[in-house]
């Protein structure tokens, strides 16, 4: 577990299921992830995904918790062959949490510990490049960005460029005030 200055990032929990599927299932956020995000997200698919978590995998998908319940989800997938000390990074967070800073915070927390604790070298993400909130996020955080994927994506029937942000544990340090 982690600690942050909105509760902490830990394991999910079957009793996040509620929440899970309540906060979850919002066309807001399903429209800024990969289709492989559940729409709609219900009950069967939120204890779907919590077993999942629960199972050994080269993924990390953790929750955000408040001191009440879970706001959202951060984590890493990590590449193979030769990419084997890269992971790539995907978060989401309930819309009433939305302003507030809590998903920069997170990002800065993992990544920190993923740095510290991991042989990982480079963590990145790939947000869709209309999605101005993940990018702030991501650059608040001490991300780069490393250019722009021009027509790499097809959501809702769009073609979309995305950008990709990296951190590499050489030079990530964590912005001040985290």
């Amino acid at each position: 577990m982690i600690t942050t200055s909105f509760g902490s990032i830990r394991p999910w929990h079957p009793e996040d299921a509620e929440a899970l599927a309540a906060y979850a299932d919002n066309p807001k956020i399903w429209r800024q992830m990969r289709d492989s995000f559940p729409h709609p997200f219900t009950m069967e698919r939120a204890h779907a995904f919590i077993d999942a978590t629960l199972k050994p995998s080269s993924s990390l998908f953790l929750a955000l918790a408040s001191p009440h319940e879970a706001i959202g989800g951060i984590g890493i997938t990590r590449g193979d062959d030769v990419h084997h000390r890269t992971a790539e990074l995907g978060y989401w967070l309930a819309e009433p949490f939305w302003g507030r800073g809590y998903m920069r915070t997170a990002i800065v927390a993992l990544t920190s510990y993923l740095f510290a604790q991991t042989d990982l070298l480079r963590i990145y993400a790939e947000p869709f490049a209309s999605n101005l909130a993940s990018i702030r996020a991501l650059e608040r955080a001490g991300y780069s960005c490393e250019g722009r994927l021009h027509c790499s994506v097809v959501k809702e029937g769009k073609v979309l460029d995305q950008l990709l942000f990296a951190a590499v544990w050489t030079v990530y340090a964590a912005p001040e005030g985290c």
